[in-house]
């Protein structure tokens, strides 16, 4: 729907590398099969859950500003209009866990993934990252002192946080 993004949906390269550079990081330590102490399968986990975090966000915003009925602020789930930072609803959250849930089980289906519980972590990481991505859009993105937080910075910290969950969430429990 490309409603979500400015230059009505076009994307750039700054939207390449704030949506894709963690998956790359990802999956170029995933090639030795271990990379600081961390092994080959944990660093897919974490670049499917980046990538999976990614299409959480964007089900999550195009649906939430296409069909939010009531959209709160995350931080105060005070009323706002759809389209403002920080803003969720009840259409994109369901959208994003969609979108998470999607790209994990496509990951597993490809063997990216090697259990159910990594599809489970992935899809967890994806929506907790994407929540977080919020509250960071809510109290950051746009304000004084933050110019430098701009959409492309914040999808960087997005797949960060959902990769950093996965790799935290696997180490422990798988």
């Amino acid at each position: 729907m490309g409603i979500a993004e400015g230059r009505g949906g076009r994307r750039g390269p700054e939207n390449v590398w704030g949506s894709a550079a963690t998956g790359l990081m990802c999956a170029v330590a995933s090639v030795p099969a271990t990379t600081l102490g961390i092994s080959s399968s944990i660093y897919k986990l974490a670049y499917v859950a980046s990538i999976a975090t990614k299409l959480a966000d964007t089900f999550a915003s195009e649906i939430g500003k296409a069909f939010g009925k009531t959209t709160f602020l995350i931080t105060t789930l005070e009323r706002v209009e759809p389209g403002t930072e920080g803003a969720v609803s009840l259409e994109g959250t369901l959208a994003a866990v969609l979108g998470g849930t999607l790209l994990s089980l496509y990951g597993y289906a490809v063997g990216l993934l090697d259990s159910v519980p990594a599809v489970i972590i992935s899809i967890v990481a994806s929506f907790l990252a994407t929540n977080a991505e919020s509250v960071i859009g809510a109290t950051l993105q746009g304000k004084k002192g933050f110019k430098w937080m701009t959409n492309e910075v914040v999808n960087f910290f997005n797949t960060l946080i959902g990769a950093f969950i996965a790799i935290s969430c696997g180490m422990i429990l798988l």
